[in-house]
Protein backbone atom coordinates (compact mmCIF):
# COMPACT_ATOMS: atom_id res chain seq x y z
CA UNK A 1 0.00 0.00 0.00
CA UNK A 2 3.22 2.35 0.22
CA UNK A 3 4.55 1.36 -2.92
CA UNK A 4 5.86 4.13 -4.96
CA UNK A 5 3.04 5.75 -7.33
CA UNK A 6 2.60 8.21 -10.19
CA UNK A 7 1.64 10.90 -9.45
CA UNK A 8 0.95 11.36 -5.88
CA UNK A 9 -0.73 13.97 -4.39
CA UNK A 10 -0.78 13.01 -0.51
CA UNK A 11 0.75 10.15 1.52
CA UNK A 12 -0.02 8.86 4.67
CA UNK A 13 2.54 6.72 6.91
CA UNK A 14 2.37 5.29 9.92
CA UNK A 15 -0.80 7.55 11.04
CA UNK A 16 -1.72 7.32 14.80
CA UNK A 17 -4.76 9.69 16.21
CA UNK A 18 -5.98 9.77 19.97
CA UNK A 19 -8.91 11.58 21.70
CA UNK A 20 -9.11 12.46 25.61
CA UNK A 21 -12.31 11.54 26.34
CA UNK A 22 -13.04 12.00 30.35
CA UNK A 23 -9.67 11.09 31.17
CA UNK A 24 -9.31 8.00 29.09
CA UNK A 25 -7.62 7.68 26.08
CA UNK A 26 -9.48 6.32 22.57
CA UNK A 27 -6.75 5.57 19.74
CA UNK A 28 -9.55 6.41 17.09
CA UNK A 29 -6.66 5.90 14.07
CA UNK A 30 -4.38 3.32 14.63
CA UNK A 31 -1.06 3.48 12.07
CA UNK A 32 -3.01 3.95 8.70
CA UNK A 33 -0.78 4.18 6.06
CA UNK A 34 -2.33 4.80 2.42
CA UNK A 35 -1.28 6.91 -0.54
CA UNK A 36 -3.56 9.10 -2.81
CA UNK A 37 -3.01 9.33 -6.24
CA UNK A 38 -3.62 12.59 -8.71
CA UNK A 39 -7.14 12.86 -9.99
CA UNK A 40 -8.68 9.42 -8.38
CA UNK A 41 -11.74 9.20 -6.86
CA UNK A 42 -10.93 6.97 -3.85
CA UNK A 43 -13.69 5.80 -1.25
CA UNK A 44 -13.65 4.93 2.32
CA UNK A 45 -16.03 2.77 3.48
CA UNK A 46 -16.96 1.35 6.65
CA UNK A 47 -19.85 1.27 9.79
CA UNK A 48 -20.15 4.55 11.52
CA UNK A 49 -17.42 5.00 14.18
CA UNK A 50 -15.04 3.24 11.87
CA UNK A 51 -12.57 6.25 11.84
CA UNK A 52 -13.29 7.80 8.45
CA UNK A 53 -14.05 11.00 9.18
CA UNK A 54 -11.47 11.29 11.58
CA UNK A 55 -8.95 10.35 9.04
CA UNK A 56 -10.10 12.46 6.67
CA UNK A 57 -10.29 15.47 9.18
CA UNK A 58 -6.70 15.40 9.83
CA UNK A 59 -5.52 16.36 5.98
CA UNK A 60 -7.41 19.57 6.67
CA UNK A 61 -6.88 20.17 10.36
CA UNK A 62 -9.86 19.88 11.71
CA UNK A 63 -10.18 17.73 14.62
CA UNK A 64 -11.79 18.34 17.43
CA UNK A 65 -10.20 20.24 20.46
CA UNK A 66 -9.65 16.94 22.57
CA UNK A 67 -8.07 15.34 19.83
CA UNK A 68 -4.29 14.84 18.06
CA UNK A 69 -1.71 13.02 16.14
CA UNK A 70 0.23 11.00 18.24
CA UNK A 71 2.37 9.10 14.95
CA UNK A 72 2.92 9.32 11.88
CA UNK A 73 3.14 11.96 8.73
CA UNK A 74 0.67 13.20 6.44
CA UNK A 75 3.11 14.47 2.92
CA UNK A 76 1.31 16.99 0.65
CA UNK A 77 2.96 19.33 -1.17
CA UNK A 78 6.58 18.70 0.65
CA UNK A 79 5.27 19.44 4.16
CA UNK A 80 4.24 17.07 7.06
CA UNK A 81 0.67 18.29 7.41
CA UNK A 82 0.77 16.17 10.93
CA UNK A 83 3.31 18.65 12.33
CA UNK A 84 0.94 21.63 11.67
CA UNK A 85 -1.26 22.62 15.06
CA UNK A 86 -4.69 23.19 14.38
CA UNK A 87 -4.61 27.19 14.80
CA UNK A 88 -1.11 27.12 12.45
CA UNK A 89 -1.21 30.06 10.31
CA UNK A 90 -0.24 27.41 7.22
CA UNK A 91 -3.47 25.96 6.63
CA UNK A 92 -4.81 29.35 5.83
CA UNK A 93 -3.45 28.52 2.52
CA UNK A 94 -4.02 24.60 2.13
CA UNK A 95 -7.76 24.44 4.33
CA UNK A 96 -10.61 25.48 1.87
CA UNK A 97 -8.09 26.46 -0.58
CA UNK A 98 -6.20 23.30 -1.70
CA UNK A 99 -8.07 20.73 0.35
CA UNK A 100 -11.89 21.17 0.41
CA UNK A 101 -14.28 19.48 2.21
CA UNK A 102 -17.99 18.63 1.14
CA UNK A 103 -20.36 17.47 4.25
CA UNK A 104 -23.57 15.65 5.22
CA UNK A 105 -25.77 18.62 5.66
CA UNK A 106 -25.84 21.26 3.39
CA UNK A 107 -27.24 23.70 5.92
CA UNK A 108 -24.45 23.84 8.49
CA UNK A 109 -22.10 25.29 5.67
CA UNK A 110 -24.18 27.84 4.50
CA UNK A 111 -25.39 31.11 6.23
CA UNK A 112 -28.92 31.27 6.15
CA UNK A 113 -28.65 35.27 6.07
CA UNK A 114 -26.91 35.36 3.33
CA UNK A 115 -27.69 35.21 -0.66
CA UNK A 116 -26.28 31.96 -2.44
CA UNK A 117 -24.34 34.25 -4.63
CA UNK A 118 -22.69 36.33 -1.80
CA UNK A 119 -21.44 33.51 0.22
CA UNK A 120 -19.88 32.16 -3.61
CA UNK A 121 -18.40 35.16 -4.49
CA UNK A 122 -16.80 35.74 -1.21
CA UNK A 123 -14.85 32.55 -1.25
CA UNK A 124 -13.76 33.39 -5.16
CA UNK A 125 -12.23 37.21 -3.76
CA UNK A 126 -10.81 35.82 -0.73
CA UNK A 127 -8.51 32.81 -2.54
CA UNK A 128 -8.26 34.06 -5.84
CA UNK A 129 -7.74 37.90 -5.56
CA UNK A 130 -11.21 38.95 -8.29
CA UNK A 131 -12.80 41.66 -8.06
CA UNK A 132 -16.66 41.42 -7.15
CA UNK A 133 -17.84 41.80 -10.59
CA UNK A 134 -15.21 39.38 -11.74
CA UNK A 135 -16.46 37.22 -8.66
CA UNK A 136 -20.27 36.96 -9.39
CA UNK A 137 -19.63 35.96 -12.48
CA UNK A 138 -17.66 33.04 -12.17
CA UNK A 139 -19.98 32.13 -8.98
CA UNK A 140 -22.74 32.22 -11.48
CA UNK A 141 -20.81 29.97 -13.93
CA UNK A 142 -19.98 27.72 -10.97
CA UNK A 143 -23.53 27.60 -10.55
CA UNK A 144 -25.06 26.31 -13.42
CA UNK A 145 -21.78 23.99 -13.85
CA UNK A 146 -23.52 22.24 -10.77
CA UNK A 147 -26.71 21.70 -12.26
CA UNK A 148 -28.72 25.05 -10.89
CA UNK A 149 -30.95 26.04 -13.47
CA UNK A 150 -31.11 29.92 -14.37
CA UNK A 151 -28.45 30.62 -12.25
CA UNK A 152 -28.72 34.86 -12.72
CA UNK A 153 -31.73 34.50 -11.39
CA UNK A 154 -31.52 32.34 -8.43
CA UNK A 155 -28.14 34.33 -7.37
CA UNK A 156 -30.04 36.42 -5.04
CA UNK A 157 -31.88 33.75 -2.99
CA UNK A 158 -31.10 32.63 0.48
CA UNK A 159 -30.60 28.48 1.38
CA UNK A 160 -34.31 28.45 2.25
CA UNK A 161 -35.62 29.10 -1.16
CA UNK A 162 -33.41 25.85 -2.32
CA UNK A 163 -34.47 22.28 -2.05
CA UNK A 164 -31.90 19.63 0.17
CA UNK A 165 -29.94 18.85 -3.35
CA UNK A 166 -29.29 22.09 -4.36
CA UNK A 167 -28.15 23.21 -1.36
CA UNK A 168 -25.48 20.51 -1.50
CA UNK A 169 -25.03 21.43 -4.81
CA UNK A 170 -24.40 25.31 -3.72
CA UNK A 171 -21.81 23.67 -0.90
CA UNK A 172 -19.82 21.58 -3.96
CA UNK A 173 -19.70 25.23 -6.04
CA UNK A 174 -18.28 26.96 -3.08
CA UNK A 175 -15.75 24.04 -2.64
CA UNK A 176 -14.85 23.94 -6.39
CA UNK A 177 -14.37 28.02 -6.32
CA UNK A 178 -11.00 27.42 -4.42
CA UNK A 179 -9.72 25.21 -7.34
CA UNK A 180 -9.21 22.40 -4.82
CA UNK A 181 -6.62 20.06 -5.49
CA UNK A 182 -8.31 17.83 -3.25
CA UNK A 183 -11.97 17.33 -2.62
CA UNK A 184 -13.54 15.38 0.98
CA UNK A 185 -16.94 14.57 0.32
CA UNK A 186 -17.88 13.13 3.79
CA UNK A 187 -21.54 10.98 3.44
CA UNK A 188 -22.64 13.92 0.81
CA UNK A 189 -25.70 12.60 0.11
CA UNK A 190 -26.46 10.98 3.37
CA UNK A 191 -29.63 13.52 3.83
CA UNK A 192 -30.74 13.18 0.43
CA UNK A 193 -33.41 10.75 -1.41
CA UNK A 194 -32.53 8.15 -3.57
CA UNK A 195 -32.38 10.10 -6.76
CA UNK A 196 -30.96 12.75 -5.83
CA UNK A 197 -28.09 10.77 -4.51
CA UNK A 198 -27.35 9.38 -7.52
CA UNK A 199 -27.18 12.94 -9.27
CA UNK A 200 -24.86 14.52 -6.79
CA UNK A 201 -22.67 11.38 -6.76
CA UNK A 202 -22.62 11.89 -10.87
CA UNK A 203 -21.89 15.52 -10.52
CA UNK A 204 -18.85 14.81 -7.93
CA UNK A 205 -17.39 12.25 -10.86
CA UNK A 206 -17.90 14.48 -13.71
CA UNK A 207 -16.72 17.44 -11.79
CA UNK A 208 -13.44 15.63 -10.94
CA UNK A 209 -12.85 14.15 -14.51
CA UNK A 210 -13.47 17.92 -15.61
CA UNK A 211 -10.93 19.66 -13.07
CA UNK A 212 -8.38 16.80 -12.47
CA UNK A 213 -8.99 16.92 -8.40
CA UNK A 214 -8.63 14.00 -6.50
CA UNK A 215 -11.83 13.16 -4.34
CA UNK A 216 -12.32 11.63 -1.31
CA UNK A 217 -15.88 10.04 -0.63
CA UNK A 218 -16.45 8.91 2.92
CA UNK A 219 -19.50 6.58 3.24
CA UNK A 220 -20.68 3.29 5.26
CA UNK A 221 -22.45 2.35 1.88
CA UNK A 222 -20.27 0.43 -0.69
CA UNK A 223 -23.47 0.52 -3.01
CA UNK A 224 -23.17 4.51 -3.85
CA UNK A 225 -19.69 4.59 -4.71
CA UNK A 226 -19.85 1.22 -7.10
CA UNK A 227 -20.01 3.48 -10.16
CA UNK A 228 -17.88 5.76 -9.14
CA UNK A 229 -14.83 5.30 -7.25
CA UNK A 230 -11.45 4.38 -8.62
CA UNK A 231 -10.39 2.75 -5.52
CA UNK A 232 -12.00 1.50 -2.42
CA UNK A 233 -10.66 1.69 1.27
CA UNK A 234 -12.55 -0.64 3.43
CA UNK A 235 -11.87 0.80 7.23
CA UNK A 236 -12.81 -0.77 10.48
CA UNK A 237 -11.72 -0.42 14.15
CA UNK A 238 -9.26 2.50 13.24
CA UNK A 239 -7.76 1.00 10.71
CA UNK A 240 -7.75 0.08 6.51
CA UNK A 241 -8.53 -3.90 6.64
CA UNK A 242 -8.70 -3.93 2.64
CA UNK A 243 -7.91 -1.71 -0.27
CA UNK A 244 -7.86 -2.07 -3.74
CA UNK A 245 -9.52 -1.11 -7.04
CA UNK A 246 -12.82 -0.70 -6.84
CA UNK A 247 -13.46 -3.85 -9.41
CA UNK A 248 -11.30 -6.28 -6.54
CA UNK A 249 -13.51 -5.11 -3.81
CA UNK A 250 -16.42 -5.88 -5.90
CA UNK A 251 -15.56 -8.81 -7.47
CA UNK A 252 -12.48 -10.55 -5.60
CA UNK A 253 -13.33 -9.31 -1.89
CA UNK A 254 -10.68 -11.05 0.43
CA UNK A 255 -11.16 -9.70 4.12
CA UNK A 256 -14.20 -10.89 5.94
CA UNK A 257 -15.45 -7.79 7.23
CA UNK A 258 -15.74 -6.92 3.39
CA UNK A 259 -17.42 -9.68 2.65
CA UNK A 260 -19.88 -8.62 5.28
CA UNK A 261 -20.43 -5.42 3.95
CA UNK A 262 -21.31 -6.48 0.51
CA UNK A 263 -23.49 -8.99 1.43
CA UNK A 264 -25.42 -7.07 3.62
CA UNK A 265 -26.10 -4.07 0.42
CA UNK A 266 -29.67 -3.86 0.52
CA UNK A 267 -29.24 -3.07 -3.22
CA UNK A 268 -29.13 -6.62 -4.27
CA UNK A 269 -31.47 -8.35 -1.92
CA UNK A 270 -34.22 -10.75 -2.93
CA UNK A 271 -37.46 -10.85 -2.36
CA UNK A 272 -38.23 -13.00 0.33
CA UNK A 273 -35.08 -13.88 2.03
CA UNK A 274 -33.55 -12.18 5.20
CA UNK A 275 -31.10 -9.22 4.64
CA UNK A 276 -27.83 -10.40 5.82
CA UNK A 277 -26.24 -8.12 9.18
CA UNK A 278 -23.48 -8.25 10.59
CA UNK A 279 -23.48 -9.75 13.91
CA UNK A 280 -21.80 -7.65 17.26
CA UNK A 281 -20.74 -4.56 17.31
CA UNK A 282 -17.14 -3.13 16.67
CA UNK A 283 -14.86 -3.30 20.01
CA UNK A 284 -14.10 -0.09 22.62
CA UNK A 285 -11.10 1.69 20.97
CA UNK A 286 -10.70 3.16 24.30
CA UNK A 287 -9.39 -0.52 25.14
CA UNK A 288 -6.34 -2.31 23.52
CA UNK A 289 -7.33 -4.18 20.27
CA UNK A 290 -5.74 -7.73 20.30
CA UNK A 291 -5.28 -9.89 16.55
CA UNK A 292 -7.68 -8.90 14.63
CA UNK A 293 -10.26 -6.47 15.91
CA UNK A 294 -13.50 -8.20 13.40
CA UNK A 295 -12.57 -11.48 14.69
CA UNK A 296 -15.37 -11.72 17.48
CA UNK A 297 -17.90 -11.03 14.49
CA UNK A 298 -16.22 -13.17 12.12
CA UNK A 299 -17.62 -16.80 11.38
CA UNK A 300 -14.08 -17.17 9.54
CA UNK A 301 -11.70 -16.40 12.71
CA UNK A 302 -9.47 -18.70 13.44
CA UNK A 303 -6.93 -19.25 17.10
CA UNK A 304 -4.32 -16.47 15.68
CA UNK A 305 -6.94 -13.64 15.18
CA UNK A 306 -7.33 -13.54 19.07
CA UNK A 307 -3.81 -13.06 19.46
CA UNK A 308 -1.37 -11.65 16.48
CA UNK A 309 -2.86 -9.20 14.46
CA UNK A 310 -2.47 -9.97 10.92
CA UNK A 311 -0.57 -7.66 8.60
CA UNK A 312 -1.70 -6.82 4.88
CA UNK A 313 -1.27 -9.69 2.10
CA UNK A 314 -0.48 -8.48 -1.27
CA UNK A 315 -3.54 -9.99 -3.58
CA UNK A 316 -2.50 -7.94 -6.69
CA UNK A 317 0.11 -4.96 -7.26
CA UNK A 318 -3.41 -2.68 -6.37
CA UNK A 319 -5.36 -4.92 -3.84
CA UNK A 320 -3.96 -5.52 -0.27
CA UNK A 321 -5.84 -7.15 2.83
CA UNK A 322 -5.14 -7.28 6.36
CA UNK A 323 -6.31 -10.94 6.89
CA UNK A 324 -4.80 -14.32 7.85
CA UNK A 325 -7.00 -16.30 5.97
CA UNK A 326 -4.29 -15.01 3.04
CA UNK A 327 -1.95 -16.78 4.93
CA UNK A 328 -0.17 -19.32 2.57
CA UNK A 329 -1.13 -21.77 6.00
CA UNK A 330 -4.54 -20.74 6.38
CA UNK A 331 -7.64 -23.39 5.16
CA UNK A 332 -9.01 -22.22 2.24
CA UNK A 333 -12.65 -20.94 2.29
CA UNK A 334 -15.40 -19.66 0.07
CA UNK A 335 -16.94 -16.09 0.50
CA UNK A 336 -20.86 -15.94 1.48
CA UNK A 337 -22.99 -17.05 -1.48
CA UNK A 338 -24.50 -13.27 -1.74
CA UNK A 339 -20.49 -12.12 -2.40
CA UNK A 340 -20.15 -15.40 -4.92
CA UNK A 341 -22.72 -14.21 -6.39
CA UNK A 342 -22.30 -10.31 -6.69
CA UNK A 343 -21.76 -9.95 -10.57
CA UNK A 344 -25.05 -11.43 -11.06
CA UNK A 345 -26.90 -9.62 -8.64
CA UNK A 346 -25.71 -6.43 -10.13
CA UNK A 347 -26.11 -7.61 -13.85
CA UNK A 348 -29.88 -8.39 -12.29
CA UNK A 349 -30.33 -5.16 -11.12
CA UNK A 350 -28.67 -2.97 -13.71
CA UNK A 351 -31.30 -4.61 -15.96
CA UNK A 352 -33.81 -3.66 -13.76
CA UNK A 353 -32.59 0.21 -14.23
CA UNK A 354 -30.97 0.19 -10.63
CA UNK A 355 -28.83 2.10 -9.11
CA UNK A 356 -25.51 -0.08 -10.40
CA UNK A 357 -25.08 1.51 -13.20
CA UNK A 358 -22.61 1.12 -16.28
CA UNK A 359 -19.27 2.56 -15.23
Amino acid sequence: MTEEKKNLILSVKDLQVEFKVRGRTLKAIRNISMDFEEGKVVAIVGESGSGKSVFTKTFSGMLDANGSITNGSIMFEGQDLAKLGSDDPKWEKIRGKKIASVFQDPMTSLNPVRTIGDQISEVIVKHQGKSKAEAKKEAIELMAKVGIHEPELRFDEYPFMYSGGMRQRIVIAIALACHPRILICDEPTTALDVTIQAQIIRLIKDLSEEYHFTTIYITHDLGVVANVADVVAVMYAGQIIEYGLVDEIFYDPRHPYTWGLLSSLPQLGIKGEDLFAIRGTPPSLFEEVKGDAFAPRSDYAMKIDYVKEPPFFKVTDTHYAKTWLLDPRAPKVEPPLAVRELHKRMTLMTAKGGVFGER
